[in-house]
């Protein structure tokens, strides 16, 4: 009996982590879906729900376990720690586009791709238009891939350290343009940044910042290869 090649072994795993994510995905949007019908009669708006620090500090546990669940998808999955982060790369971006995708499926919501949302609670409340985490998400998911792929074939690259500072400052700009609304009114408890109304979103920052990140795929994706 002739063994499996390993590029089928790996598509396997891809594919596997990919449904455990769209699945993971429901689950989370699900979730939103109850919390909303219970804070405010199940609307997506921006307006804030009565602050509960016990539901509070639940939310960020259960976002720090959703963080925890995706990466280690990758460390499963992975055999190197190259294709682990891959794998992690992979499987938080579909989680993330696909948690949109059920939230329009069970809901209508978002209209529109630039409808604004809550996105993150830590370490600060994160507010950006729906399109802005689908960029990042799609951007990371391509990354993920390839990074299995490569690392399946045993090539190496290397990345010159202005790439790594280009990359550092471009995700710093990132994290700025959605959490610029929560640094704004810092220093301040949990109370107040939990009633906190979003601004315009900074697009000019997050597309500076965003840039690097496409640089980034480029490196990865036609940078020459060493075996």
């Amino acid at each position: 009996m002739k063994p499996i090649p390993s590029r089928s072994i790996v598509a396997g795993k891809l594919l596997g982590a990919a449904i455990f994510s769209i699945a993971m995905a429901y689950v989370e949007s699900a979730a939103v879906v109850y919390l909303r019908r219970i804070n405010d009669s199940g609307t997506f708006t921006i307006n804030p729900a009565p602050f509960d620090p016990q539901i509070a500090g639940i939310e960020i546990g259960r976002e720090l376990a959703t963080l925890v669940m995706l990466f280690s998808v990758g460390w499963v999955a992975g055999k190197s720690s190259r294709s682990r982060f891959g794998f992690a790369l992979m499987a938080f971006g579909l989680w993330d586009i696909f948690y949109y995708v059920w939230l329009k499926i069970f809901t209508g919501w978002p209209t529109t791709i630039m409808d604004m949302d809550l996105l993150f609670l830590v370490p600060l409340p994160w507010w950006g238009p729906v399109l802005s985490p689908i960029l990042i998400a799609a951007l990371m998911s391509a990354v993920g891939i390839r990074m299995v792929i490569l690392d399946n074939r045993e090539e190496r690259f290397k990345i010159k350290i202005l790439n790594w500072i280009a990359l550092a400052v471009g995700i710093l700009l990132v994290l700025y343009a959605f959490m610029a609304d929560a640094i704004a009114v810092l220093p301040a408890n949990a109370q107040i940044l939990s009633h906190i109304q979003p601004g315009a979103f900074k697009w000019p920052v997050f597309l500076i910042g965003f840039g690097p990140g496409i640089y980034g795929v480029w490196q990865i994706l036609f940078l020459k290869k060493e075996k």
